[in-house]
Formats: structure tokens, C-alpha cells, sequence
């Protein structure tokens, strides 16, 4: 197993951490604002895990279409992301798709438009608010392929060999314990079963006021591994077909997250893609 060094997660208790999430994305969810409001910058509902910049919606600045903006109702793209999983999950018609950290369900009600009409879509998410936020917007968004879990992505709520894709947006660098959500991750998919994570990724050591900063970590940046670790953890999960594709140009949107440093010194979005082996005949 592989263990992150210069990071506030390594250092702190994984329930304190964990604490620090719930709170931070609970009264995201309760006041529909982003996650940016202690970061550095003003809040606003205009990009990414933590942005500022007007113009193009944030979710089109992480790769996603207006069309994909426009399909799901109001109240579910709260601006929480790094990247764009559906471009790459490759989702098909009546496979079972999982969402780590779902929030208010924008990944999970595009799935469903990629898996329907036999697909199912499953949203777990450690915080009560934004799956009690997630539920009310099934009704909004007319989905009734999707459920949302409360529950943590190192114990998911979820029976073993039942899912063919797991994706994610900008969550995992949240988890304390990254080999345990890897772990379970693996326990959850079927044989030849496969991960699509978008993600943001360390790659230069953070400065100590950046590594120890309880904001910075619940604010996506403290808690990025490297990409050495990453595939450390997931090669002893078991995956193979491991590949981390850094996004340079996500640095524009990552520039933006704090306005007294450049993060995109430190950490640019990737894509993270791993496959459970196939069930030996």
C-alpha cells in the first residue's frame, strides 16, 4: 500500500477529516452555493470545485456541453467538479453505473441518460444534506433509474460484483483513506468491471501553508496524491489497465481557485481509468 507524504490528510485523524467534508459540503448544499467561499475567492456560481471566472458556465469550463447543462434540471450542477466523467466513461444502455461523492446528482442524472431505459444509476454520498438535496431533484429531473445512498466511498453501501462503471468528480482527493476507497471500489464492480474518474492530481510538493490548511484540504487541493501513488493504490486494489492522463489545460480553471497563489503549481485534473479483471473461465 502506498501512503501520501506532504499532505494534510496524511497527517490528520481520517475521522477529523472526514468531519471537516461532511460540514463544509453540508452547508454547500444547504445554502446552494459552490465550494469556494474559503479558498480564496469570492463565491460564485460559475466554475469547478472552486473558480471565480466569469463567462462560459463552470461545468462547460470542465469539459462538459451546454447541451449537457441545459438536459438536468436547476439545483443539481452545484459547480462541484474538476473534470468530466461522462466523456470518457463510455456508459452504455443498461449497465449499472456508481457515482462516488454524488452530491446533488448532476453526474449521476447524466448517467441515466446514458443507460436508459434498462440502466440504473446509484448516487453515494457521505453527506445528509446533499443527498436529501439529490432526492428532491429525482422528481425535478423526471429519473427513475437513479437512487441516492448516504454512505462513505471507503464502506460503500453496495453489494459486491454489482456495478459496471464507478465514476467520480473531484471527490477521492477528499478521502482520507484512499486505498480503502480503492479497495471497495474493486469489491463493488463486476469482472471486467471499470473505473472512470475525473480527479485532480499533486504534482509538485505544496508550500506548508497550502498542506496544513484545513480549507485547502476540504477545498480540493491538500489532499491530491501523485500519480506515482494513485497507481500504487490501485495496482493493489487489483486493477489493471491502470492509466492517469494529467489535463494541462485544466490549469486555467485551477489558476482561478485562490486568489493569493497559483495551484496550478501544484495540481492539474487527470483522468483515471482502471479495469477489474474478468472472471477467470
Amino acid at each position: 500500500m502506498s501512503n501520501d507524504t506532504n499532505t494534510v490528510a496524511g497527517d490528520r485523524d481520517p475521522e477529523e477529516t472526514r468531519k471537516m467534508v461532511r460540514e463544509r459540503y453540508g452547508t454547500i448544499a444547504s445554502d446552494s452555493q459552490n465550494c469556494c467561499g474559503d479558498v480564496g475567492i469570492d463565491t460564485t456560481d460559475d466554475g469547478g470545485c472552486c473558480d471565480g471566472t466569469e463567462g462560459a458556465s463552470g461545468s462547460e469550463r470542465l469539459g462538459y456541453d451546454a447541451d449537457d447543462v441545459s438536459s438536468v434540471a436547476e439545483g443539481a450542477d452545484l459547480g462541484l467538479g474538476c473534470g468530466n466523467p461522462k466523456a470518457f466513461a463510455e456508459m452504455m444502455p443498461g449497465e449499472t453505473v456508481l457515482d462516488l461523492g454524488s452530491g446533488a446528482g448532476f453526474d449521476c442524472f447524466l448517467a441515466t441518460e446514458e443507460v436508459s431505459p434498462d440502466g440504473n444509476v446509484i448516487g453515494v454520498d457521505m453527506t445528509p444534506e446533499m443527498v436529501s438535496k439529490a432526492r428532491e431533484n429525482v422528481a425535478k429531473n423526471d429519473a427513475d433509474n437513479v437512487e441516492f445512498r448516504l454512505g462513505e466511498i471507503s464502506h460503500l453501501p453496495v453489494a459486491d460484483a454489482t456495478i459496471d462503471v464507478v465514476i467520480s468528480n473531484c471527490v477521492v482527493n477528499l478521502a482520507p483513506e484512499k486505498q480503502f476507497v480503492f479497495d471497495d471500489v474493486y469489491r463493488v464492480l463486476k469482472p471486467g468491471g471499470r473505473v472512470a474518474i475525473s480527479d485532480v492530481v499533486q504534482t509538485a510538493p505544496f508550500p506548508d501553508d497550502v498542506a496544513m490548511d484545513p480549507d485547502s484540504l476540504t477545498g480540493c487541493v491538500a489532499g491530491a496524491s501523485t500519480i506515482e501513488n494513485l497507481e500504487a493504490m490501485l495496482d493493489s486494489a487489483g486493477f489493471k489497465a491502470i492509466e492517469i492522463a494529467p489535463k494541462g489545460e485544466s490549469t486555467e480553471f485551477i489558476s482561478d481557485w485562490d486568489a493569493d497563489r497559483d495551484l496550478g503549481e501544484y495540481l492539474v485534473s487527470a483522468t483515471i481509468e482502471a479495469r477489474k479483471p474478468p472472471q477467470n473461465p
